[in-house]
């Protein structure tokens, strides 16, 4: 949790807001990746892309 913390302070300090949209979206990729591991949704998750 403190690493959240941190990069919002980071965000907040330096006025990179911007940067929020473009880590979410790579956090939603990441647990995409990691929920197609092995799982029953796999096949779902492959035809979208």
């Amino acid at each position: 949790m403190s690493f959240l913390m941190e990069i919002w302070a980071f965000l907040r300090v330096r006025k990179k807001f911007w940067l929020l949209p473009l880590l979410l979206v790579m956090a939603v990729f990441g647990l995409l990746l990691v929920l197609a591991q092995g799982s029953a949704i796999a096949p779902f998750i492959y035809t979208l892309f």
